[in-house]
């Protein structure tokens, strides 16, 4: 038999000879695995529960921020519900009724400017002269 093989066997053999030992627990503690993991249920309850108060307080915590906020939109929007209703008195109270809106107005504005416009550039230029300068 061949050397290489040999040492490969009882290479693997030293190797496998602890895996099938006695097992023994994680830490080297002696508690059986009943009590600890009895033990981490108990710890994560009290884990749950802290974390459960948690949530409540920042729940609460939100709900007294999203309360001042909406307070404060809600006084805003009472100021400008009044803005709105004094308006709506001062143009109830007035007695002539506005003919043209203001966009309107800048229109008729901008109308009269150029019609303006075409008349001066008329007179300016002679219409007499014009005429003669088609008929040649």
């Amino acid at each position: 038999m061949r050397k290489g093989p040999l040492c490969l066997m009882l290479l693997t053999l030293s190797i496998m000879a602890p895996a099938h030992g006695e097992e023994t627990t994680e830490g080297g503690s002696s508690t059986p695995l009943s009590l600890s993991a009895g033990s981490q249920i108990t710890e994560l309850q009290q884990r749950l529960k802290a974390s459960e108060q948690q949530r409540e307080e920042l729940n609460k915590q939100l709900q007294n921020a999203d309360n001042t906020r909406e307070s404060a939109q809600l006084a805003r929007l009472r100021q400008e519900n009044q803005r709105l209703k004094l308006q709506l008195k001062e143009a109830q109270a007035s007695p002539l009724p506005r003919l043209l809106t203001d966009q309107q107005q800048w229109f008729v504005t901008g109308a009269g400017v150029a019609l303006l416009a075409l008349l001066c550039g008329i007179f300016a230029s002679g219409a007499s002269r014009k005429r003669r300068q088609w008929l040649n």
